[in-house]
């Protein structure tokens, strides 16, 4: 008989834009030939206010059993940032506060965290996907004895609140996303004593990826770096314009766009060689990696970054930034990609993409794939730990 595996995910479905979403569906539908495989969830699409949209409280994607529950109420920004301010700014870091900051948060779903303690007989093993939000921070401590915490964790002002020191102490097994993710949990929550493992994410490329098909749908034409991901000033997408803007003026190079893939939640700078295409299929995203100059991830804080793998698996060099332990050490370990931690060194990296090392780099960056983000290495690595 198959052991019966719980994940629990925030967020969950085909139409959900987020790294960690994207990681859990994935992960479920690689284990369901091994285990008996239900996602626990809500029925919120969207992070920032957390509403109701999904009709259904269960459903079947892809082969594998969807369980949502009500969000009771939506997120309240004015609260969230209250209390973080009585945190970070007044240091009343208390248990108490912080448990209020996440229930703010959100999202708030009760019946989620009831039907965790009604069933934690019922399931072998409870798999939580994040460490940030209610999910995880009330339904971890149910069934902790049987908890695998993936906590996707990066050096960001909240994981300093009180509340999540004990969670770090508090699961059975962690499985971190890459040796970075796990010098920095341990140097922070001293947690070195609890059973863990760095297994991060295969890499699944189509074998149907047509670059001109993606030029011709969007009228994409010259070189273009690609953005992929939440459009989101707390990813670094305000930066990352301003940044593209200035390289064009100053280079005054009229063939280079900027391509925004994702759900935005900012305002798209209007220009000219800026193309805002929304959130948009698997095929275009594919399709239009593989047509780039390069990738770009402006952001700080990023535990793995899905996208960052998908792009060196196809020959795409990387573009980061460097104040990103994670990011940085892609770009290390590989070969096949720069960091930059202000606009002067962004700009010189840039050079390397117009320069002999261009084509070493893209293959450096496809190696480090092969080598390192094979799924059967990965999903071996955490049946075991199951």
């Amino acid at each position: 008989m198959k052991k019966k595996i719980a994940i629990i995910n925030q967020r969950y479905g085909l139409e959900v834009n987020g790294g960690s979403e994207y990681y859990t569906r994935v992960l479920a539908e690689k284990l369901k030939d091994y285990y008996e495989i239900d996602v626990l969830t809500t029925l919120a699409q969207s992070y920032a206010d957390w509403a109701n949209e999904y009709s259904r409280n269960e459903e079947v994607i892809n082969g594998i059993t969807v369980k949502r529950f009500k969000v009771v109420h939506k997120r309240k920004v004015w609260k969230q940032k209250i209390l973080g301010k009585m945190i970070t700014f007044f240091h009343i870091n208390t248990e108490s506060i912080s448990r209020k900051w996440v229930e703010a948060q959100g999202p708030a779903c009760p019946g989620l965290i009831e039907y965790i303690r009604e069933n934690k007989d019922y399931y072998d093993c409870f798999i939580f996907v994040t460490y940030l939000y209610y999910p995880t921070v009330f339904g971890l401590p149910l069934v902790k004895e049987k908890a695998i915490l993936i906590p996707t964790a990066h050096d960001e002002f909240c994981i300093y609140f009180k509340i999540y020191e004990k969670l770090f102490h508090m699961a059975s097994k962690i499985v971190y996303l890459t040796e970075e993710e796990k010098e920095f949990t341990e140097k922070t929550f001293h947690n070195k004593k609890v059973s863990s493992i760095v297994a991060a994410v295969g890499v699944d490329i189509p074998e149907d990826i047509q670059e001109n098909r993606f030029r011709s749908k969007y009228g994409i034409e010259g070189d273009y770096l690609i953005y992929v991901g939440r459009v989101d000033t707390n990813k670094g997408c305000e930066e990352m314009q301003e940044f593209f803007e200035s390289y064009v003026r100053e280079t005054g190079n009229s063939d280079l766009s900027l391509v925004i893939l994702g759900q935005k939640f900012m305002k798209i700078h209007k220009h000219a060689q800026i193309f805002y295409l929304g959130f948009v299929s698997e095929e275009d995203k594919f399709d239009g990696i593989c047509g780039a100059k390069a990738l770009w991830l402006p952001s700080q804080f990023e535990s793995l970054s899905i996208a960052v793998l998908e792009a060196m698996a196809l020959y795409k060099p990387i573009i980061v930034n460097g104040k990103c332990e994670v990011l940085k050490g892609h770009c290390k370990r590989s070969g096949g990609g720069v960091w930059y931690e202000d606009y002067d060194a962004f700009c010189k990296n840039m050079e390397f993409l117009y320069s002999e090392k261009y084509s070493e780099m893209c293959a450096k960056a496809r190696e480090y794939i092969d080598k390192n983000y094979s799924w059967n290495v990965i999903i071996r690595k955490i049946k075991n730990f199951i």
